[in-house]
């Protein structure tokens, strides 16, 4: 039995997606239950040659043998959720707490309306502020009030419990990252809730007694979409000259990058209670480190790139991602 939680160090984007898919048939968890605020989170996940984005359903959905689940705290747009157990094909497998909280047209209208919000802030414009505000207001709709949703609707947090009693493996999967935390980001470019792995164990109805371990994703190279502070930033001409050129799962948007921020990472992994770390796009660093899955294959430049790492972060650097894909990994758990 254990219980992990996954979360992203930095500001989104790390390839947590494809570290819970990684972990998910590593480990062979009975349930994937995800945290977070909502759908304004992308995470990508390639399986081969075939590419998934999903904002809803756990990316650990690639891991047949798990339940998925979305926890009470996540915020749930009907649409958005159909459109993709239809897309991603798991349809009977997908479950959500009855009290996770609904995303309406008016709120995606007000968010997109809302000068603070579309332009200062740099939303996403899914709606997920104006939806959580009508939540502390106590005026949201709630998903068990939803007859459409009515198949999918479940104790969430009981069903997680019961199956840890049962001796059963848990994946909790968080969204976006620490940097854009409502409590501990830079606010105010933050998204409308706590990102930590406290908050991600809260949204599932699991007490901290209850996990084994927190992994926390972080990328070599730092990435933020959107407004706010980012402090090792690079010019898209230095981005570009190293081949580093992305764009957001939800906005398209283009993603701007930065150096690694080794007092960021061990800030992160301090709130986040990280007992392992996870770095991506250690090929960036080192292009020959480009598929590898085992460690004796990584150059003295990404093993010198990994040791400054732990030395920040100060727990071990145990899964590196080597590319894109779910086996372009190394796992020395």
């Amino acid at each position: 039995m254990s219980c992990t939680i996954i979360v992203g160090g930095f500001f989104g984007d790390e390839g947590k997606g494809k570290i819970v898919a990684h972990v998910a048939h590593k480990d062979k968890p009975s349930i994937i239950s995800r945290g977070g605020v909502g759908p304004n989170a992308g995470h990508t996940v390639k399986v081969g040659e075939q590419e998934y984005g999903v904002r809803m359903i756990p990316s650990g959905f690639v891991y047949p043998d798990a339940r998925l689940f979305i926890g009470t705290g996540v915020l749930v747009d009907p649409r958005v959720l159909k459109q993709e157990i239809e897309y991603v094909g798991v349809e009977g497998r997908v479950f959500i707490d009855g009290r996770c909280s609904i995303i309406e047209e008016q709120h995606i209208e007000r968010d997109r309306a809302d000068d603070h919000l579309s332009k200062t802030i740099g939303s996403t414009g899914t709606g997920c502020g104006p939806a959580n505000v009508d939540r502390v207001q106590r005026v949201a709709t709630q998903a068990k009030d939803v007859p459409e949703l009515a198949q999918y609707v479940i104790d969430a947090a009981q069903e997680v419990n019961d199956a840890l009693d049962r001796g059963e493996t848990v994946i909790l999967e968080g969204t976006q990252g620490f940097g854009i935390s409502l409590y501990f980001g830079t606010y105010p470019f933050v998204t409308s809730k706590d990102t930590s792995a406290s908050q991600i164990a809260a949204d599932n109805g699991v007490g901290p007694t209850r996990i084994d371990d927190v992994i926390v994703v972080f990328k070599a190279y730092p990435t933020r979409v959107g407004e706010g502070p980012f402090g090792t930033e690079m010019t898209k001409e230095e981005s570009h000259a190293l081949g580093i050129e992305e764009f957001g799962t939800v906005t398209h948007r283009e993603r701007r990058i930065g150096g690694w921020d080794g007092k960021m990472a061990r800030y992160s992994a301090m709130i986040n209670g990280c007992t392992i770390a996870a770095i991506t796009g250690i090929d960036n660093v080192d292009e020959a480190c480009y598929g590898a899955t085992e460690y004796s294959q990584l150059t003295e430049k990404a093993l010198a790139f990994i040791r400054q790492a732990e030395e920040d972060i100060g727990v071990p650097v145990k899964l590196i991602s080597t590319g894109p894909e779910m086996t372009q990994i190394i796992d020395i758990r």
